[in-house]
């Protein structure tokens, strides 16, 4: 079934989960040059995970 309501929609504004989302990005904020160490320098680029949505 197709649905034109985003995720940000369907999320209220206070759910709990917001804040851990917060909290992990920044993380993976922190982790970012790590992670770029970790891709190939050659071949097709790489998408990080944290950047997939």
């Amino acid at each position: 079934m197709f649905s034109c309501v985003s995720l940000e929609q369907r999320v209220p504004q206070n759910h709990p989960l917001r804040s851990v989302r917060e909290l992990t990005d920044a993380v993976l904020r922190t982790l970012v040059p790590e992670f770029d160490a970790l891709h190939a320098a050659s071949g097709r680029p790489s998408i990080a995970p944290e950047y997939i949505s």
